[in-house]
């Protein structure tokens, strides 16, 4: 029978690629050989009979029958990670452990007030809060290496065998200091950004296609002076001291714009609106730690959408 001939390692070697996307970073991360790896690959295909991965000029892509493969895959390697870990924890501390994804745009506008109230319930849980990117995100959660991700909501492909519960909407803004020459222009136009240093989301990051669309219907695609970056400490210090635009998600700069450390331009940014929520695998049985962690987020972000997403019409 073809599952008794698929072994863990061919699984591991397979989901490593497609998170690296690339067959050398995965023999790195896994303490392998390149062609250690390729031959784990090469098996799993004859195992089954198709191709699973092709090379492109991005990279290592999924095929058809890869993606069919994947969710699986990611599925029997995420419950045998999970259970070994739950046995890992009672042997070791008899304290249950939850690894939380976070996205930067909840970092600092939900999870505080949210982990405060879990910690209320005097639940006997260490809490393992990880952030990331999306995509990196997704890839751990998919593997069992996180039991929930909160943050915007991935691109169709990428929700595979993942169950998502939207808490709120949020869109982005265009985040200046106080006192930005075009805060004070009349008859203020879009495409006079171009003029200062832009700050953008990065291609592969989650906001990045929805900016890109978003500024090529307004008429805008000539940013010449732009810096790619994902990081929100950076972005803060960076533009509290220049006159750089910063192209972000509200959530990110909320706290910050409402105490007047920083402003906002006056773009209608509806258009960007994307949902931001909770991520698990299907598959999960959620143990009662995870409900309650769960909830408290949900309560959290409760009334947090008019917050963030002002009327700017």
């Amino acid at each position: 029978m073809i599952e008794n001939r698929i072994k863990y390692r061919h699984l591991e070697c397979f989901l490593e690629v497609i998170r690296q996307g690339s067959v050398v970073r995965a023999a790195d991360v896994l303490s392998l050989t390149q062609p250690a790896v390729s031959k784990k690959l090469k098996e799993l295909e004859e195992i089954l009979g198709v191709r699973l991965l092709e090379r492109s000029k991005k990279g290592i892509e999924l095929t058809h029958y890869g993606n069919l493969f994947l969710e699986h895959a990611s599925t029997s390697v995420a419950a045998l990670r999970e259970g070994a870990e739950r046995v890992n924890q009672a042997l070791v501390t008899g304290q249950q452990k939850l690894s939380i994804g976070v996205l930067p745009t909840v970092a600092t506008s939900v999870l505080p007030e949210a982990v405060k109230r879990f910690r209320s319930n005097n639940v006997d849980v260490r809490l393992h809060l990880v952030s990331g990117p999306n995509s990196l995100l997704m890839s751990q959660l998919r593997v069992g290496e996180l039991d929930l991700v909160v943050g915007r909501m991935g691109v169709p492909e990428a929700m595979a065998g993942i169950s998502f519960q939207h808490l709120y909407s949020e869109q982005v803004v265009f985040a200046v200091r106080p006192g930005h020459p075009l805060l004070d222009k009349a008859d203020f136009q879009l495409n006079e950004i171009t003029q200062y240093t832009v700050l953008y989301p990065p291609e592969e990051s989650i906001t990045g296609p929805t900016v890109d669309r978003f500024l090529l219907a307004e008429g805008v695609s000539n940013i010449r002076d732009r810096i790619d970056t994902v990081s929100d400490s950076f972005g803060k210090e960076f533009i509290r001291h220049t006159d750089a635009i910063w192209i972000i998600s509200r959530g990110v700069v909320a706290r910050e714009i409402a105490d007047g450390e920083l402003a906002e331009l006056p773009v209608n940014t509806k258009e960007t609106l994307s949902a931001v929520g909770l991520s698990v695998r299907a598959d999960t049985n959620a143990s009662m730690a995870l409900q309650l962690f769960s909830k408290a987020v949900k309560d959290t972000a409760a009334n947090l959408d008019s917050y963030y997403n002002p009327d700017h019409s």
